[in-house]
């Protein structure tokens, strides 16, 4: 166990915790930015909402130039997964696969997990995703996808949302269900009926891309669509915090307030894993603010001085 307690520890580091980073390090505290190489901003292969790049700029390299830009000013990404995390007195212990480490203040910002069709391959999600034949957020991309043959893998309410939302851009558009017959309720199905949104039942397997398009068997036919929203939620990492005992919410998404501090004092959260809109400018604005209040609240423990 290291010796040093450090000002705050990030754990994450996808755009909320990089944005997290270079505020704090430019606020001259002493940080440790761990990070397990699963940033779910790692999987866009090119985001064109995200402003200040007009021709877009794919997730990887957004990662590279704040990983650039946060070593900068001394912060320094280390390699490592975070297996424990509880508060002892006034400071955290992080335990993680090489050593457990101390600090004064933590920043969660361990993201989510999008679920995919089980029976989606790696190795066709991987160059489905890479060429827009799969995408998981209508909301970043949903421009992309204007007036082309779309499907929508969900049911229930939370495929109905996405569906609906989609139906903004394209009306060839097709909610399938992933496992049988759909799951709607006669609003669900009003909603879809009134909007020209089809339907066909499950289970879908045998996906492969075929020319353009990702193809897939359904209950009775074969489809192929120019792109493919999973709607089957997230998982999300907020599994550290319970650890810590924070409060989560019903879906397991981290409390906190307007400040982004959690229920455990000193313990903030920013990015995917609290609750609001899973966008990386969102998550960049919540780690701003998490950052300056962990500065302000060390500040008033004991002054910075240079």
């Amino acid at each position: 166990m290291s010796n040093k307690i450090d000002d705050c520890i990030i754990i994450g580091a996808g755009p909320a915790g990089l944005t997290a980073a270079i505020y704090l390090a430019r606020y001259h505290l002493s940080i440790r930015l761990f990070d397990s190489g699963t940033s779910r901003a790692a999987w866009i292969p090119c985001t064109h909402n995200h402003a200040g790049f007009p021709d877009g700029i794919e997730g990887k390299e957004l990662l590279r130039r704040m990983h650039e830009q946060a070593r900068k000013y001394g912060a320094v990404r280390e390699e490592k997964r975070v297996e424990h995390l509880a508060k002892a007195g006034e400071h955290f212990t992080v335990g993680t696969d090489s050593g457990a480490f101390t600090a004064r203040a933590v920043l969660l910002a361990t993201g989510v997990v999008n679920r995919r069709p089980d029976a989606l391959a790696d190795d066709v999600h991987d160059e489905a995703l890479a060429r827009g034949l799969l995408r998981y957020c209508p909301v970043c991309d949903g421009y992309e996808v204007t007036d082309r043959r779309v499907a929508v893998i969900g049911t229930g309410k939370h495929g109905t949302t996405e569906a609906l939302f989609l139906r903004g851009y394209t009306a060839d558009l097709t909610l399938v269900s992933p496992h049988g017959d759909h799951d709607l309720d006669r609003e669900c199905s009003a909603q879809l009926e009134e909007a020209g949104i089809a339907r066909v039942a499950g289970p879908c397997g045998g996906f492969a891309i075929e020319g353009e398009r990702l193809a897939f068997d359904t209950a009775d036919v074969r489809m192929a669509f120019d792109s493919v929203y999973p709607a089957l939620g997230t998982t999300v990492r907020s599994e550290l915090a319970q650890l810590a005992g924070a409060e989560t919410s019903d879906d397991d998404c981290i409390v906190v307030d307007e400040h982004l501090e959690t229920t455990v004092p000193g313990l903030f959260a920013a990015g995917d894993v609290v609750i609001g809109l899973d966008q990386i400018s969102h998550a960049m604005g919540q780690a701003g603010v998490a950052a300056t209040t962990i500065r302000n609240h060390l500040a008033k423990e004991r002054p910075i001085r240079r």
